[in-house]
């Protein structure tokens, strides 16, 4: 399952969907909405995809995921939209035989989603805002105001 959504992401959910008798574990990631970053109180974040790109780069990931390690299954889901503080802005789970192939795979997962998935962040602040630039090793980049 690779999805990008506008819908508050539902981890639970997705876990139960991961759940098959082969597998030992499910490690999962959940990236939320903080606070504070940047020194300053962050208000909302307001995520932005090139939808039918970023769905294609979600399985390519998993792809990669299912070719390095003994996983059973991955789910990977990213919102976008406006979200509150709190709410969960991406999740990654792996179901695999073993703990440490689940760990390893969740980690990868993230990391390649900030690398190459065409998804933009923007942090509201109290007093201004600013686009978080992806990874700078060909990452995405934030939106042009055109």
């Amino acid at each position: 399952m690779y999805v990008i959504t506008d819908e508050v992401i539902t981890e639970a959910a997705l876990i139960d969907q991961l759940r098959i008798n082969t597998s030992g574990a499910i490690a999962t990631f959940s990236g939320i909405a903080r606070e504070f970053s940047r020194g300053r109180r962050v208000t909302y974040l307001e995520y932005q995809a090139y939808k039918p790109m970023a769905e294609k780069k979600l399985k390519e990931i998993g792809d990669e995921i299912y070719n390095k390690w003994p996983v059973d299954k991955v789910a990977m889901v990213h919102r976008v939209g406006v979200l509150k503080i709190g709410e969960t802005s991406v999740f990654i789970a792996v179901a695999a035989p073993h703990r440490r192939a689940a760990l390893e795979a969740c980690a990868y997962g993230i990391e390649r989603i900030k690398q190459i998935v065409p998804i933009w962040k923007k942090e509201i602040w109290e007093d201004g805002e600013v686009w978080i630039e992806g990874d700078p090793s060909g990452g995405a980049q934030p939106p042009l105001n055109v």
